[in-house]
């Protein structure tokens, strides 16, 4: 299956496409970085399709703002991802709704040119894998309640370009890193979720990582653009948000765990993000630094 099943979509396709005909009436789904872009245009489909959606942004005014342009019904909550007070009370918020949750979407990130670190960790590591865990971790009996809970973690073609070990375990500062810190921790959220669809295992939940493609959104804001938006291969992003949204909702996929997603199709990733040991490691280091917060 992992080699020969072949969706009806590709690259082209909208997130508005492929959800076409799909009713997620009396279904909740959580989306981080909801105010704009790829988060903005998921919870904004999701929610077209009768979810509600629980948008988290860094601000109230952010996410208020964001929740209320969408049709439809949608919650706002603040999560400051590099804030491990913040991802409790976002998690504490959601789980006082005492609802399954069928979709939560790991979405928000970050990426900057220039080296930056908070609390002795690098910023991408921090923001982009290590809030989410400890979300993912915190809202897990949630996600486990729902009939079919899926978790969606959004990496990125940019894992590829990383040195051999993968994970910079022996300096997580990223001081010393020779590589692009944000291709470092898109391999730590394709391991995360590789780890963590293996922890799912004869339950009805899954976890799936999926590459959204080449999509000009304020992750930008920070840093160049490394290719052309005009050039080749370029997505809109309603066309950046359709692999998220069909692999956190299509039927077709309910038996998918474990799997990195590009294009609306299963992808091979790299040998390191099939690496199950590095991702057990990963997930066991992750655990031990937001330990106080679980």
């Amino acid at each position: 299956m992992r080699n020969t099943f072949r969706s009806p979509f590709d690259e082209t396709s909208t997130a508005e496409e492929v959800t076409a005909g799909i009713d997620l009436t009396g279904k909740t789904a959580l989306v981080t970085g909801c105010n704009s872009g790829i988060g903005y245009e998921t919870m904004r489909v999701l929610a077209l399709r009768g979810a509600h959606v629980i948008g988290t942004a860094r601000t109230v005014e952010k996410g208020q703002e964001a929740c209320a342009s969408i049709e439809g019904r949608c919650t706002p909550v603040v999560l400051e991802l590099t804030d491990f007070d913040s991802v409790v009370g976002c998690a504490n918020q959601v789980d006082a709704m005492d609802v399954p949750l069928d979709i939560l979407i790991c979405n928000a990130g970050v990426l900057y040119q220039e080296h930056r670190e908070k609390n002795g960790l690098e910023l991408h590591f921090l923001v982009n894998h290590l809030g989410h865990f400890l979300l993912t971790r915190r809202l897990l009996n949630r996600v486990l309640a729902a009939p079919q809970g899926r978790v969606v973690i959004l990496g990125s073609q940019a894992h590829f370009s990383v040195p051999d070990q993968g994970i910079y375990f022996d300096d997580l500062s990223g001081r010393t890193w020779k590589t692009p810190a944000y291709a470092h921790s898109k391999l730590a959220n394709g391991l995360f979720a590789l780890e963590l669809a293996r922890r799912f295992e004869g339950t009805d939940a899954t976890s799936n990582c999926v590459g959204p493609g080449k999509v000009v959104t304020n992750i930008f804001r920070n840093a160049e653009i490394p290719w052309d938006e005009n050039g080749k291969n370029v997505k809109s992003i309603a066309q950046g948000a359709a692999t998220t949204c069909y692999v956190a909702t299509s039927p077709e996929l309910a038996a998918f765990n474990g799997y990195y997603f590009r294009d609306c199709n299963p992808s091979e990733p790299s040998a390191l993000m099939r690496d199950t040991e590095l991702a057990n490691r990963l997930w066991d280091v992750s655990e031990k630094l937001v330990s106080e917060y679980l």
